[in-house]
């Protein structure tokens, strides 16, 4: 994303309460983007380059109080509440140090001492890639889950505009209007992000979709959705946004057929969104429920209505519903592993075509 876009989405985040987390290469402007968003709302910027800090650093030193021991403040903490914390250089941090602002993060405070109310959080990370110290490479998905996930990548529009208000060379400006390509050697920006939505993940996305217009949400509405949901959920989102689409309820189409006729008119993303609803609904499967099924021989019916929605979706689709059960009969013991077994067996009798086990 371009600066200016990155600027807009990360005030609207901040605004909601949020905490959005800028991606880019050395010297794209993070830092820029922080100045002037503090500068615009009237906020004090504190700049923690937590690469640099101990978790005392962060967490304040104890003393020794009347009957008990109490921590400092640490010397940055703010005192008012228009202040804009940012945290920097976070791919660079030690787990140690990353653990301490965890509390910050969550309940924005650290041991006794919280954040003034209206308070803004941000923080800013070079990309995993190779030419970066990084000391180990960030893939906590708790820790990830508690930011908004922003790319950013040079735009010479942007820079140009920037650079007229910031006293830049005319000479240089006019160079890189004429040879953009030089603005930047690097213009991809690859995460390595595997962000998976969770119950967290879609509260903080409506904390920011609210405060967002209708155009602001057609705009920008997939990338702040990508942002803390991933990919694959924010597409499906915005599609139910913009069509309303109603997904087939898993346990009614697997035990009644139910709606299997609109399933021809799904999209693919749909599709693959169902069958991911359909591994969800056979793990959520209890003890009791499992019982239930085979005593009922519901397990044959399953099986017909898998057949039949073989037809509608794509083979490859299906055959992860065929993986993910051999997955659980691995992971699983007794009750459990028996029935993912049944289950399965039934459904390769039921298939009647052995290309389709070929591989599990």
């Amino acid at each position: 994303m371009k600066p200016s876009t990155v600027k807009y989405l990360s005030k609207k985040i901040m605004e909601a309460g949020e905490i959005p987390l800028i991606w880019g290469h050395f010297g794209v402007g993070k830092t820029d983007i922080a100045r002037e968003i503090a500068s615009e709302t009237g906020r004090e910027l504190i700049i923690l380059i937590i690469s640099q800090m101990e978790p005392g650093d962060l967490r304040g030193l104890p003393a020794r109080g009347s009957d008990r021991t109490v921590f400092l403040k640490p010397d940055w903490w703010p005192d008012e509440d228009n202040v804009l914390i940012m945290i920097d250089e976070v791919n660079r941090a030690h787990r140690s140090i990353r653990n301490a602002i965890m509390q910050l993060l969550i309940d924005k405070r650290i041991h006794n001492h919280v954040l003034p109310e209206g308070a803004w959080i941000m923080g800013a990370a070079n990309p995993p890639d190779e030419e970066y110290d990084q000391v180990d490479l960030i893939t906590d998905p708790a820790f990830m889950s508690r930011f908004f996930h922003l790319e950013l990548s040079p735009d010479v529009d942007d820079w140009v505009e920037w650079s007229t208000s910031n006293n830049v060379s005319p000479e240089i400006v006019s160079f890189i209007k004429e040879y953009p390509e030089y603005l930047s050697s690097d213009t991809i920006v690859s995460m390595r992000l595997n962000l998976r939505p969770s119950p967290r993940s879609w509260y903080k996305l409506a904390n920011v979709l609210s405060l967002m217009s209708e155009e602001d949400i057609k705009n920008y509405g997939y990338v702040v959705s990508a942002a803390i949901v991933g990919s694959e959920a924010a597409r499906t989102f915005l599609s139910f946004l913009e069509n309303k689409v109603q997904l087939p309820d898993p346990k009614e189409l697997l035990y009644e057929g139910k709606n299997l006729d609109k399933i021809s008119k799904l999209s693919n993303e749909e599709k693959i969104t169902l069958i991911f609803r359909i591994n969800n609904f056979f793990e959520s499967l209890q003890e009791e429920d499992m019982i239930a099924i085979l005593n009922d021989q519901d397990q044959k019916t399953i099986a017909d209505n898998l057949k039949k929605l073989s037809d509608l979706v794509p083979k490859d689709a299906l055959f992860s519903v065929l993986r993910f059960l051999n997955e659980m009969i691995e992971k699983n013991k007794g009750l459990k592993r028996a029935f993912y077994d049944k289950l399965l067996e039934e459904i390769a009798i039921t298939l009647g075509d052995s290309s389709w086990m070929e591989g599990i």
